[in-house]
């Protein structure tokens, strides 16, 4: 059986740093907000080139937070794609806003641009396109939309994608707000749950800084509303020691997807489309196949384990359809019934990736 994600192999590479790390943390005993919360902030904000960055519980609180901090609230809208998580509604929804669903791309499955303007009305207080598989979605055009309608915030769900470039910038510093998490699975994950918020406005970041510590401006002192959205120590020295192979993780990356790309291109599958000027970092590698469930068990006999993300749009879903149409976001719709997601880490073999591209057209037949 072929791993979906290898993370055994990436801990044995890292053992002695992990090891360190936590040993670290359990002498000098700070669990909580310890100093490896401050060391592993000021790497990532070198890394993304960003201003702030505010480690949190997860990539879902980073949301939270983050609309929290822009005071979204009951009566406001936020535009977004139905074709995510659900944790990007999620958040929206429990603040007592209204998440309005734009259709996709149906070559990236990203945010589609063009469907951005006619979703804005007077209570729009936000713009939250989710940067998917790992490639950003089209943050210049989507922050010129905002732009037109009176600078409405724009919050990237880059929970999939960091590491990844744009048009020469990374990913989490190409707008307002930029939310990621280091869930295991993610490109850089931790053992447990976390993520980060990143942000060049310092007011921004002051309140994302509050909101973590339950709305508090110093001890006892409370400013605003918050919650109990911290990352913890340990979990900051996982990712701290995985930052030093992150790197090296991150090229890998691409010279797997470039392989499949080229081996899936000879036998014709057709794959979730890169564009020009964004490196995905792959979160997962995506094709698109027909007569899915009979494809997965063939690949699961042949010992290639797979998944979708997602099957079914969140305006489609019990909890979320009563705020939208079924049908208002049909290429999602068709792209749920199709996207099926292969192996991909950074110790995927260049034969593991012959042998699963195959097998794959194989079950396709």
């Amino acid at each position: 059986m072929i791993p979906f994600i290898d993370l055994k192999t990436q801990y044995q590479a890292l053992k002695p740093q992990i090891q360190k790390r936590i040993d670290d943390v359990l002498e000098h005993g700070q669990y909580i907000m310890g100093p490896e919360v401050r060391e592993l902030e000021i790497r990532l904000e070198a890394y993304t080139g960003a201003r702030h960055c505010i480690t949190c519980a997860s990539g879902t609180e980073a949301l939270l937070m983050s609309l929290m901090a822009l005071g979204v609230g009951p009566g406001d809208e936020v535009i977004t794609t139905s074709f995510t998580f659900a944790a990007t509604a999620e958040m929206i929804v429990l603040l007592g806003a209204k998440p309005v669903f734009v259709d996709v791309e149906p070559d990236t499955c990203n945010l589609n641009v063009a469907a951005i303007e006619a979703k804005i009305t007077p209570r729009t207080r936000a713009i939250m396109p989710v940067s998917l598989y790992g490639q950003v979605a089209d943050m210049n055009e989507i922050n010129a939309v905002a732009a037109r309608h009176g600078n409405i915030p724009v919050i990237e769900d880059s929970a999939q994608s960091f590491g990844a470039d744009y048009e020469g910038r990374k990913s989490c510093n190409l707008s307002t707000l930029g939310c990621t998490s280091f869930f295991p699975s993610k490109p850089l994950g931790c053992y447990g749950d976390g993520g980060a918020i990143f942000t060049n406005d310092d007011e921004l970041a002051q309140a994302c800084r509050e909101i973590r510590v339950h709305g508090q401006s110093r001890r006892y002192v409370h400013t605003r509303v918050g919650l109990g959205g911290r990352m913890d120590t340990l979990q900051c020295a996982v990712v701290l020691a995985k930052l030093e192979r992150f790197e090296w993780e991150i090229e890998r990356r691409l010279e797997i997807g470039a392989l499949y790309n080229a081996t899936l291109d000879r036998f014709g599958i057709t794959r979730v489309a890169q564009r020009q000027g964004r490196n995905s970092v792959f979160a997962q590698y995506t094709v698109f196949v027909d007569a899915r469930d009979a494809v997965q068990g063939k690949l699961k006999e042949a010992g290639i384990p797979t998944a979708v993300h997602y099957p079914i749009p969140l305006n489609m879903q019990p909890a979320y359809a009563h705020l939208c149409c079924a049908d208002c976001t049909p290429i999602a719709a068709e792209l749920a019934q199709r996207v099926m997601s292969l192996p991909m880490h950074a110790d995927l073999s260049a034969p593991e990736v012959e042998r699963i591209a195959l097998e794959l057209s194989k079950a396709i037949g």
